[in-house]
């Protein structure tokens, strides 16, 4: 073990899919050696999430639990996945969580394929 002039790697998380929806998931590395799942593309301004469910980036790519009360007006944090997961019942936390509960619900439905059209054989006749 020597001493290394690069800069410090980031921690490689990637992405998965939820076993319960199946929609894409953030595998991230916390402060504590643990991984979390986040909902992708998702930063909401802290403020608007509970203390307890507010998970901010930090410079090396980890996250951690960001309890401070009031958080700054412009703080964006993360979530987890299964808080916005539509396979998954939670209580109604906050209004806009259950829009995006909603939203990834009408997500998954459009992932599978829908039934073919009827051949224009088969369209009724509209006059």
């Amino acid at each position: 073990m020597g001493v290394s002039s690069e800069e410090p790697r980031r921690l490689g998380g990637g992405r998965s899919h939820c076993s319960y929806c199946g929609l894409p998931q953030d595998r991230v590395a916390t402060l504590e050696h643990d991984w979390v799942l986040l909902e992708p593309d998702m930063n909401p301004l802290a403020h608007t999430v509970p203390a307890e469910h507010r998970w901010i980036e930090l410079s090396d790519g980890r996250v951690a639990v960001y309890e401070v009360c009031p958080p700054d007006q412009s703080q964006r944090c993360r979530i987890e996945h299964r808080l916005a997961c539509p396979a998954q019942s939670l209580p109604d936390l906050w209004p806009w969580l259950t829009t995006l509960r909603g939203e990834n619900a009408r997500q998954v439905e459009r992932q599978t394929d829908p039934e073919p059209l009827p051949h224009p054989e088969e369209w009724p006749d509209a006059g």
